[in-house]
């Protein structure tokens, strides 16, 4: 045994400095480039804060016109990755197809040399093409065609039209493009300090990507938002929570969209989030919704004093807006490659190779 102290999953370790993003704890506030991330989702297109997460700065009318240009230029759905989704069985997650044509994509993007500016032209195709990937296999699972990718539109709104067909109200388009931004980056989270690890070792930037798709799908981290789904549709209606909470408190049960190893005093995003979701709830008219919604969040808060994160309200928010659940961990990953792709790049930029060391508890050395 040894006296060594080991903070197992990192727990309050610091390992490097970001300009990215932080949590301030004193105004509980999580910032993008020292933006409240409730002012950005409330007065910013999610593509006026991509181009903040990877700059700096906001855009100025011309900046962030030259910006959509080359995105909405970028939009269409490649052959190459139809046939893949195609050839893939719809028994398969989501998050595996995705995984999938990440990697495809960058197979196809061998003549551009590894340096910091056609590694950003590469995350701005990611950022254009990802919906069309989302989009086209929630469809394929349905039998459906895709959708061509509309330069006209925005980023939210030609997503949900790819994903369904037509433009739905703008009260469901305003709160998709906040889910985006909400979504958009959080400091050094599981998957984007899996996407640093992969750019310590001087890898391609699509490798990190995939590599962060792959710790994105675990229930622990973005798999959460579909977990709450299955929650709800586990207890069924409001008047069951109570007698659902006992028994999955009974057995240890996780209660997933409920906790943060970040936030002290609730996450910052969920106010946001949340009054996305009354909108939408009122535009549906499924006040059943926010029944089941408050009741497990007021009866967590008794039991347990653990506030909602990010997942909770999302989960029944995508719920509404037409998303298979397993498409929820994807819409997550379309927003949240712009913090990857960003902290991949400053990785690289002052890099470092991680290699943590590790504690050895097996059978002391013997001979053969």
């Amino acid at each position: 045994m040894t006296d060594t102290e080991i903070h197992k999953g990192l727990a309050g370790v610091v390992v490097d400095t970001t300009e990215i993003s932080s949590v301030n704890q004193e105004t509980n506030s999580l910032l993008y480039r020292g933006y409240p991330v409730q002012e950005l989702a409330a007065k910013c297109s999610f593509e006026q804060v991509a181009y903040l997460i990877w700059h700096g700065e906001l855009p100025s009318d011309e900046e962030l016109g030259a910006f959509e240009a080359v995105e909405r230029g970028q939009r269409e759905l490649r052959p190459e990755i139809r046939e893949l989704i195609e050839q893939t069985p719809v028994s398969g997650h989501p998050m595996d197809v995705l995984r999938t044509a990440v990697s495809r994509l960058g197979s196809l993007e061998t003549r551009f040399p590894d340096d910091e500016q056609s590694d950003y032209e590469k995350a701005v195709r990611l950022f254009a093409q990802l919906p069309a990937i989302v989009a086209y296999d929630q469809r394929h699972r349905h039998g459906m065609d895709p959708i061509p990718a509309r330069e006209d539109l925005d980023y939210a709104s030609n997503f949900l039209w790819m994903t369904f067909g037509e433009l739905p109200d703008p009260v469901v388009i305003d709160a998709f493009g906040q889910s985006l931004v909400l979504y958009a980056e959080h400091s050094f989270n599981a998957s984007t300090f899996t996407a640093r690890v992969v750019a310590s070792t001087l890898s391609d930037l699509h490798s990190g990507v995939v590599a962060a798709i792959g710790a994105l799908k675990g229930p622990l981290h973005g798999g959460a938002n579909e977990a709450v789904m299955a929650t709800f549709a586990e207890i069924g209606s409001a008047s069951r929570v109570e007698v659902w909470l006992d028994d999955a408190l009974a057995s240890k049960k996780k209660i997933m969209g409920f906790g943060h190893r970040v936030y002290k005093n609730g996450d910052s995003r969920v106010p946001t989030m949340k009054a996305a979701l009354d909108a939408l709830v009122e535009h549906y008219n499924r006040p059943d919704v926010l029944e089941l919604y408050t009741a497990l969040e007021q009866a967590m808060g008794e039991r347990k004093n653990i506030k909602p994160n990010l997942d909770y309200p999302s989960g029944p928010a995508y719920h509404l807006m037409g998303f298979d659940t397993p498409t929820f961990t994807p819409l997550f990953a379309a927003a949240r490659v712009t913090g990857w792709t960003a902290h991949f790049i400053e990785q690289q930029a002052h890099n470092s190779l991680i290699r943590p060391l590790s504690v050895y508890t097996g059978t002391p050395q013997r001979a053969v």
